[in-house]
């Protein structure tokens, strides 16, 4: 225990209180200006209380650091929480999601887009994508878009690509796939093709997306999670995602902390507005500091096109290369001089070697022992890039969501062999990398049980276990979900543990997550309260 100067403004007390991997359990902590003054038993602290000190009798549950999300997208969360749900829960038949779809365009005005999420075709029913003719017998009237799970494929009906102006006959941009079969649409557009379509969707108001803002963050606070990663500032609606986020925060809008990560991919990057405006990496406050630049190189494994050293199953197809190797290394290059940390998106085996050389060579070009690039998702990289990456001080940053919500995705696409081992989490732990975890929300839900379940399970949704060889125990999982999501924001001084001076981010749980079961974990388990900065933001006791 170390004492403080003045009384805590707030005790937690009579808890099973986790305070990190190398910390262990205490049974209170004290709280002051938003900080941990003290952990240690019921006694020591609560001799620390003075008149003003608020008390909160843990009743033995269970108390962790706030948790880190280390990959999702806030705003698009926040906007696509009222769009039509689409994932596998709420429509596990083609007809159910037509139905939905349908629904929602009778209650939008005419010419009014109908946007939907979620679907997952090794999932459905049919076990295929829908196609444009199917999403026609919808509505007419309304364009329509519907987007995988993962994000990088969406269906578009025809009024859609009228509005947008393309054909059977327009030619995809580079990095992007614009499907046809014998000549005719079916509806599917990937990766960069989606711009082109999308560019006909109505742009949110600054007002929306401040909207989006507070109203995913308080959703990630009902999960225990009080800081997370925006993947891709600037996807939405350019730089003025930026000044939303600003706005939100001045307004007291923002709930939970956030890492921007800016999107640097060629034609939509926001880097250049942002490096002019002084914005790089580290600037801001513990609520909202640029973290990253953000490039995409290829896809999703489960929509086919991650890019792959051999091809998908039953197809002559390696995926998508979005950028060239020359494209890509001068960017990196540009973006490490100027002072920028980097946090790519590549999943497949050819986009993470792509990417490690760009680092490499930007880092041999501009030395920085600490810069700490990493690759984001880093799905399915090998032994030889992971000796690669130590070398040079690259990280994987993993969401193992994927593990459960697509575990079976990648085995119907890759088979087996190349498949189980994906996302492998004690292989980077034991080589000392410091993986977190996160859910890339809205591709996963930021539900943190199912990606705990799936860290000391290595289960999907189906139960098929993806090689047990990389579970690890839960102390590792709830370290990857805190510290090591801090660790990749170069914050792990500031937060991610429940120790003296770092910030009072804290959840509780209806169960001893560390004795509790896998299945008691996925199915029994729920945030009871959360507090950042020393303040309850959520109590379920409470909540509407």
């Amino acid at each position: 225990m170390i004492k403080s100067a003045g009384s805590p403004d707030m005790i937690l007390h009579n808890g099973i209180v986790w305070c990190g991997y190398a910390e262990g359990i205490r049974q209170a902590v004290a709280i002051g200006q938003g900080t941990v003054l003290a952990t240690g038993s019921d006694e020591e602290i609560l001799a620390l209380k003075g008149a003003e000190t608020d008390l909160i009798d843990l009743n033995g549950q269970f108390a962790t650091p706030g948790l880190n999300d280390d990959h999702l997208h806030l705003i698009s969360t926040g906007l696509s929480m009222q769009w039509v749900d689409a994932s596998p829960e709420s429509a596990p038949t083609l007809a159910i999601l037509l139905d939905k779809l349908r629904k929602r365009a009778q209650e939008t005005p005419k010419g009014g887009w109908v946007l939907a999420r979620g679907y997952d075709q090794v999932k459905l029913d049919v076990g295929r994508h829908p196609h444009k003719s199917e999403l026609d017998q919808v509505t007419s009237c309304h364009p329509l878009m519907l987007v995988r799970a993962c994000g990088h494929i969406s269906i578009f009906n025809s009024r859609a690509f009228e509005l947008a102006n393309v054909n059977a006959s327009t030619p995809a941009p580079a990095g992007g796939v614009i499907e046809t079969v014998n000549g005719t649409l079916t509806g599917m557009v990937a990766e960069n093709a989606q711009s082109v379509l999308r560019a006909a969707i109505p742009v949110p108001s600054q007002n929306d997306l401040i909207d989006a803002i507070e109203r995913a963050g308080k959703y990630l606070l009902s999960y225990g999670i009080t800081s997370c990663m925006d993947a891709a500032v600037g996807q939405v609606d350019g730089f003025a995602e930026i000044h939303a986020y600003n706005k939100a925060k001045k307004e007291g809008r923002l709930p939970v902390r956030v890492w921007l990560t800016l999107l640097g991919d060629p034609g939509n990057s926001v880097v250049d507005e942002a490096y002019a405006a002084g914005l790089v990496s580290g600037a801001g406050d513990d609520w909202l500091r640029v973290g990253a630049v953000k490039i995409f190189l290829d896809g999703s494994a489960g929509g086919r096109t991650a890019w792959m050293s051999q091809p998908y199953l039953g197809e002559d197809n390696t995926g998508v290369q979005i950028l060239s190797d020359d494209k890509l290394e001068k960017l990196v290059a540009e973006h490490h001089a100027q002072g920028y940390q980097l946090a790519c998106h590549a999943i497949g085996d050819r986009a993470i070697g792509q990417l490690i050389t760009a680092y490499e060579k930007a880092l041999a070009a501009v030395p920085d022992a600490d810069r700490r690039h990493r690759i984001e998702h880093c799905g399915f990289s090998t032994e030889a890039q992971h000796k690669r990456m130590l070398a040079a001080g690259i990280y994987p940053c993993p969401q193992q969501a994927f593990i459960y919500d697509f575990g079976d995705s990648y085995i119907s696409v890759l088979g087996e062999e190349r498949a189980l081992s994906s996302y492998p989490l004690k292989t980077w732990v034991d080589l000392g990398f410091k993986p977190g975890t996160g859910s890339d929300s809205p591709v996963c839900l930021p539900n943190p049980f199912p990606n705990l379940y799936s860290m000391v399970t290595r289960k999907t949704w189906k139960g098929t276990v993806m090689d047990a060889g990389q579970r690890v125990p839960m102390d590792k999982a709830l370290q990857a979900y805190t510290e090591h999501g801090a660790f990749s924001q170069k914050a792990e001084t500031i937060k991610g543990r429940i120790v003296a001076g770092q910030l009072a981010d804290i959840a509780v749980f209806s169960r001893n997550l560390l004795d509790a079961s896998p299945e008691e974990i996925l199915h029994d388990t729920q945030c009871i309260l959360t507090i950042v900065a020393g303040e309850v933001v959520y109590d379920r006791s409470t909540a509407a």
